[in-house]
């Protein structure tokens, strides 16, 4: 059974704003494997056809001292940097997001701090102190012929001073709270458009064995004055990796929130594996950054696996938030939601969602299901949504759907009729429109200070009145 269900919603007040929406063909050829790389490591600067990329590449690297577990990876990742130029909107992946401004910066390598809480039985710490016992290094790489990755994820690794590992043991249920993960940057005055970019390369791996449960919620954050007043003048560039790998009846409830400064830039990937039985809830709220760009890779690797995501986004003045999410289903009885929310509060606001789900010809019996909810409170904005199910198996329940517009009038009018302002009406909407994400975060202390970040950032005076 196959069921497919797409709706739109476009009102009148639509006219002045650009929206692009793509459903593309579900039948798509698998692409083939790319030829082998070349085995020796050859010096990044002779070889790249980027000159752009080389430089950054090789003001970037990891100094000697460096964790000399990541010592593969950052071969491997050396190598594919050859390949690679600096994406522009040219580039498919990136033909609605512009790099520009980290392309003409003058990257610095700069040190983040880590702040790290964990419950009882759960390792958290750098990879060098984890128990010999423990071997996880086959872990390290999620993308071992460079075929998922891009060149932000290639920087990461060959600049990643070390690996900081959460492990649980098989059967370990951390139920006296989550593992917290607090990565702060320091920010520098006039950096970015051909300044000095401050550069952070956090790299993290997450190994749940068999039948372990965890909780996880990832904070990046900006470090320094102006902080709080959202202050656009300063700057930094945090690149960013985490791996997941969940074995057999596993469960991973991971919370991601990114309030960094308005003039930085976070580019991340996650990969996560999921073996048979396993779960993975993830919520994201991102509200700051210049430019935020989250590339997202789940596989599923076994039958009856469940997979939850919950985004939500705010993009107010010069600010891009970006999304970008691609599912592979590649054995039965699968299950896949996914929730994403934006508000654009500034006509020079964006938002990109990229929402790719794969049912492959043996996940039969899978139910995946899509859905993106845009507000927009300006004219002239630019959203773009682009959901996609390719569906190879002939026994499944997939949809999707696509809703962009603003604050409805009814919703407003029983609010005034009621005695309650416009500007109060609007702010408890808007609210209201992300607390459905934020309500998703399975951890009351964290839950309560993002709800009111996301209060004030949506109170902020740079969302203005219908």
């Amino acid at each position: 059974m196959f069921t497919s269900n797409s709706f739109h919603n476009h009102p009148s007040t639509m006219s002045s704003s650009t929206s692009h929406f793509f459903l593309p063909s579900p039948f798509l050829r698998h692409r083939p494997k790319p030829p082998p790389k070349p085995k020796l490591l050859l010096p990044i600067r002779s070889a790249s056809p980027d000159p752009v990329v080389a430089d950054i590449a090789e003001k970037l690297t990891a100094s000697p001292s460096a964790s000399p577990h990541l010592q593969p990876l950052r071969d491997r990742s050396s190598r594919s940097l050859l390949s690679k130029s600096w994406p522009s909107t040219k580039d498919e992946p990136f033909r609605f997001t512009n790099t520009s401004f980290l392309r003409s910066s003058d990257p610095v390598p700069a040190p983040f701090s880590l702040s790290l809480s964990t419950p009882p039985s759960v390792f958290a710490g750098s990879i060098a102190d984890l128990p010999k016992s423990h071997n996880i290094s086959s872990y390290l790489d999620s993308d071992p012929d460079g075929s998922l990755g891009d060149l932000f994820s290639d920087l990461n690794a060959i600049a990643a001073p070390d690996v900081s590992v959460v492990y649980v043991p098989a059967g370990v249920r951390a139920s006296d709270g989550p593992v917290h993960l607090r990565f702060g940057y320091g920010a520098v005055e006039g950096g970015g458009d051909a300044g000095r970019m401050p550069v952070s390369s956090p790299r993290v791996l997450v190994v749940v064995e068999k039948g372990a449960e965890v909780g996880i919620v990832e904070e990046h954050v900006g470090l320094g004055e102006g902080e709080e007043e959202d202050d656009g003048g300063r700057c930094c560039w945090a690149n960013s990796v985490v791996e997941v790998v969940i074995e057999e009846e596993g469960k991973v409830r991971h919370s991601y929130i990114q309030s960094m400064p308005l003039g930085s830039a976070h580019t991340k990937w996650t990969f996560v594996r999921q073996e048979a039985s396993s779960s993975y809830e993830f919520t994201e709220i991102c509200t700051g950054g210049r430019l935020s760009r989250h590339s997202l890779h789940i596989q599923q690797l076994g039958p009856d696996t469940s997979t939850e995501l919950s985004s939500f986004h705010v993009s107010r003045s010069n600010q891009i938030q970006d999304l970008h999410s691609n599912i592979v289903l590649d054995h039965p009885r699968g299950f896949c939601r996914q929730l994403h929310k934006c508000i654009i509060s500034h006509s020079s606001g964006q938002a990109v969602f990229v929402g790719n789900v794969k049912v492959n010809r043996l996940a039969q019996q899978t139910d995946a299901g899509q859905l993106a909810r845009t507000i927009l409170l300006a004219p002239n904005v630019t959203v773009t949504v682009k959901p996609s199910l390719q569906i190879i198996a002939d026994d499944v329940k997939c949809s999707h759907g696509v809703a962009i517009g603003d604050l409805e009038k009814d919703q407003l009018l029983y609010f005034r009729t009621r005695g309650i302002d416009e500007q109060t009406a609007r702010n408890a909407l808007l609210f209201a429109f992300g607390a459905e994400i934020v309500s998703r975060i399975p951890f009351e202390k964290f839950r309560k200070s993002i709800t009111s970040e996301v209060q004030r950032v949506l109170e902020s005076k740079q969302t203005p009145s219908l």
